[in-house]
């Protein structure tokens, strides 16, 4: 590699690396970023497996709630850029044995009304959140150190207060009694598992409050073409700012790397203990390697000749469908998946993009983008559990499989370094550890050694495609090794 100077460096180039790259060189800063494998992107890359022609997939990520409404994308503003999202008008879906997949669409009102009987505990309990959705999303994008903006006033105070006490009642062995129905049990749990952890638990249900809260708010966009258009629109920002990205570029050491005033990792914590190895203060790289991980997700990526036969076809519409039955039964397998059994029937995450995105479709075949949760390093291929979990709500879907293509959760790591033993959040997602990631410090970014920090998903806020951990990392990165205490604008 290069042995001339740059300000800064940045290793791997998935959302929390790029958002802190681009923040950097916003403030005028010279930044090269060094990327693994041979496409940028990290969890929000979409490329061709080779299954059919023309098909190309999401390999993490692929539906973005945050995509446009966390503060640092509506500062980067996509839209402002050319992206096209589409938003279905359904969120999300948890489809129900013997009865009517229950839905959550963009529209409140319209939500209430498909949940019948069900629907009044619904719109008590989403309704007084909806007159300010901001807050639940600062609250939860914060960096877990400075005073949210949502509690500067009496009313972001009082909507944090809503917030907290719904969060509390999700995450106690009385959540059943706000919401009593099996229908809106489900429907919220399936948001909940989203987090691969303990069902009740505080880093579930606060997962599930503001994502849910976000549906029914700005919904579940899409960006057309894939996930790919988002990073792709951030490298653009970089390289006009004087930015540049080298992909096949493997770090295992601060050595490989040219010299820098900062170093920002977008890796998981015991990489960063790796790269720094010998530098670190004793405590700071003994918390970096005992972090633990999560639980696990295995990602199997189907071509379809037609779309998943459903047997609700209004399960169809929706974006995103919780594939795990019933509150208890989702409870049950996410219990198995802690302590560490492979699950009969493991809650399963589906999105059919052709659905809201018709140029996905090619020569009549289709891209189908599922995962399951599975224990963490989990050999066992996923495929034929995922497949049995849609045939149990969509009979006949096996007979629409042209190809797939399957990984289980200990080989994740081998397309992105981040996800060791398939731990999608790169670290376990709890209450505790959403405040001490990766470790108990007053800075969960700097790792104790002057210019270097850690911006990845190990980081508060939490796990996502929100930009958050790097922005939060490269102001202080700014602030501590530039002297630069104000943001810079990241407006088109």
């Amino acid at each position: 590699m290069s042995n001339a100077e740059v300000d800064a460096v940045v290793v791997g180039s998935g959302p929390n690396g790029m958002a802190a790259a681009v923040t950097m060189a916003r403030a005028g800063l010279s930044v090269q970023v060094y990327e693994a494998q041979s496409t940028i992107g990290g969890g929000a890359r979409t490329i061709d497996l080779g299954l059919a022609p023309g098909i190309t997939h999401d390999i993490c990520s692929a539906v973005h709630p945050l995509a446009i409404s966390s503060p640092f994308f509506v500062d980067f503003d996509l839209r402002a850029r050319g992206l096209e999202f589409t938003t279905p008008e359904v969120s999300y879906a948890q489809p129900l044995d013997d009865q009517p997949t229950a839905l959550a669409f963009h529209d409140l009102d319209a939500t209430v009304d498909r949940l019948g009987a069900a629907g009044p505990e619904w719109r008590r309990f989403f309704a007084p959140l909806l007159d300010r959705v901001d807050d639940a999303i600062w609250l939860s994008l914060g960096d877990k150190r400075s005073v949210p903006e949502t509690l500067r006033d009496v009313p972001g105070i009082a909507n944090v207060m809503k917030f907290g006490l719904r969060l509390l009642s999700q995450a106690s062995p009385a959540w059943n009694i706000p919401l009593s129905h099996e229908s809106t049990q489900s429907l919220f749990t399936g948001v909940a598992a989203h987090a691969i952890g303990g069902l009740p638990g505080m880093g579930t249900a606060a997962t599930a409050t503001m994502l849910s809260t976000v549906a029914h708010a700005g919904g579940w966009p899409s960006p057309v073409g894939g996930s790919q258009a988002i990073i792709d629109a951030m490298v653009t920002d970089l390289e006009a700012h004087g930015g540049s990205v080298t992909t096949n570029a493997r770090i295992d050491h601060v050595s490989d790397m040219p010299a820098a005033r900062a170093y920002l990792l977008d890796t998981s914590a015991l990489n960063a203990a790796q790269i720094f190895s010998g530098l670190l203060p004793a405590n700071v790289d003994k918390s970096l390697r005992r972090f633990k991980q999560g639980n696990a997700a295995a990602k199997v990526d189907f071509v379809l000749n037609s779309p998943v036969p459903w047997t609700d076809p209004e399960t169809a519409r929706a974006g995103t469908i919780h594939v795990g039955g019933t509150r208890q039964q989702m409870a049950a397998a996410e219990a198995d998946v802690i302590a560490g059994r492979m699950p009969a029937h493991p809650v399963s995450l589906v999105s059919d993009p052709t659905v809201f995105d018709p140029s996905r479709e090619v020569n009549g075949l289709r891209p189908l983008w599922t995962y399951c949760h599975v224990p963490f390093d989990c050999p066992i291929d996923p495929a034929e559990y995922i497949i049995r979990q849609i045939e149990r709500f969509a009979p006949g879907f096996r007979d629409t499989i042209v190809s797939y293509n399957s990984i289980p959760a200990s080989e994740m790591a081998a397309h992105n370094q981040n996800y060791i033993g398939g731990d999608i959040a790169t670290g376990l997602v709890s209450f505790y550890r959403m405040m001490a990631r990766p470790r108990m410090s007053w800075d969960n970014y700097s790792l104790g050694v002057p210019g270097a920090y850690l911006c990845s998903a190990a980081t508060p806020p939490a796990p996502g495609v929100h930009g958050m951990n790097g922005w939060f990392a490269a102001q202080r990165a700014l602030k501590t090794r530039f002297g630069i205490t104000e943001a810079p604008s990241l407006a088109p």
